[in-house]
């Protein structure tokens, strides 16, 4: 291979062409490694892009930049400058490139191939049978009859039913659903945010929600990114990240109390993260929204999805499907604020010996 240049296959010349198109919206607007060409192959097609690694451009990943931060504060400036311009850059698409237009009109992978009758989430969470053992007791469920049952999650009443949630959804992201949207990379997650800032992967970049590029982040750095990837996908952590250094922290369900006669359960959980990761969270929210404080008002049915349609509940444990069952249900409530969900408990920094505060969102 020539040095200096990452090959990205690509499954076939129109997938290939795409993802060209989509690197070529961004490049006038964001930093983006060099495109220098495309090299067919008889059963692939090869990107050829600068491997912003190799030539000294960057350094780190942004799951690095937290994991970092989580250990020493001296790494917190570092990351709050990632985000800043990651946001930064989203609130730009969104102004200067975004018009509203139906959902059809997005690039529909993330979105409307995975909710559309017998795609993603029918497969992974309509199967009456699904089972869920619950966390401390044992008990087992299935997600259907876990739908009957109303739950308590630290003092909320929640219900829990997928199947529902599910319909709704495909009337909130119906096809012809209208959504501010602009040109963006379309996957905004910690292995494709290099440090400094440079937008990597081009898979899904062309005209894509606002709100959905939020959710996205968000629902990584909350969740995905030191919790569900490092443990059920962790070949694609190590692969995919600089350091790939093993999360500090992780959800806890730390009581639950299954009242069969009622048909209640009463759950006590606490959302465990790292310093650097919950001060990024903040931060995040804070520059998603700009100035005014508006901007995330729809994105409760983008977020749903991204907690449904990333990894399969059938992997999960009871203990930490329950979980991700209990923030989708929390993201469709309304009484649910977008604070009160990203609200997390974070650890201390091993070697501060200081348990870190919230960090307020900067002025």
């Amino acid at each position: 291979m020539t040095a200096g240049t990452f090959h990205k296959p690509v499954a076939t010349r129109e997938q290939a062409e795409a993802e060209t198109k989509g690197w070529t919206q961004l490049a006038p607007r964001i930093a983006v490694p060099d495109l220098h060409g495309q090299i067919a192959l008889p059963d692939r097609q090869l990107l050829a892009y600068e491997d912003v690694f190799a030539t000294g451009r960057c350094e780190l990943l942004m799951g690095d930049v937290i994991a970092l931060a989580d250990r020493d504060p001296a790494a917190q400036p570092r990351l709050d400058r990632l985000v800043d311009g990651v946001c930064a850059d989203l609130r730009a698409a969104a102004e200067e490139t975004g018009k509203r237009v139906p959902l059809a009109e997005c690039v529909p992978d993330l979105y409307l191939d995975r909710i559309r009758p017998g795609g993603r989430l029918d497969r992974w969470y309509l199967p009456r049978d699904l089972p869920i053992t619950l966390p401390h007791i044992g008990t087992t469920l299935t997600l259907r009859a876990l739908a009957d049952f109303t739950l308590t999650a630290n003092g909320r009443r929640l219900t829990l039913n997928v199947a529902d949630i599910v319909d709704s959804l495909r009337h909130v992201l119906a096809p012809d659903s209208r959504w501010l949207a602009g040109l963006t990379q379309g996957d905004p997650t910690e292995p494709n945010i290099a440090d400094p800032l440079c937008w990597l992967d081009f898979e899904f970049a062309g005209r894509n929600t606002a709100v959905g590029e939020a959710a996205n982040l968000l629902w990584y750095l909350m969740a995905l990114g030191g919790w569900l990837i490092p443990h059920y996908q962790p070949d694609v952590y190590v692969r995919t990240l600089r350091l790939a250094l093993p999360p500090l922290t992780r959800p806890r369900i730390e009581h639950l109390e299954l009242h069969e006669g009622s048909r209640h359960i009463d759950v006590r959980y606490s959302w465990n993260t790292g310093p650097g990761r919950q001060t990024a969270i903040a931060r995040a929210l804070h520059g998603l929204r700009g100035e005014d404080g508006c901007g995330l008002e729809e994105i409760h049915g983008f977020l749903a999805m991204r907690i449904l349609g990333v990894i399969p509940p059938s992997r999960l444990t009871g203990h930490d499907l329950l979980l991700v069952l209990i923030k989708l249900a929390e993201s469709q409530d309304p009484l649910t604020t977008i604070d009160t969900f990203f609200t997390t408990t974070p650890a201390r920094h091993p070697h501060s010996g200081e348990w870190s505060s919230h960090v307020p969102a900067p002025a």
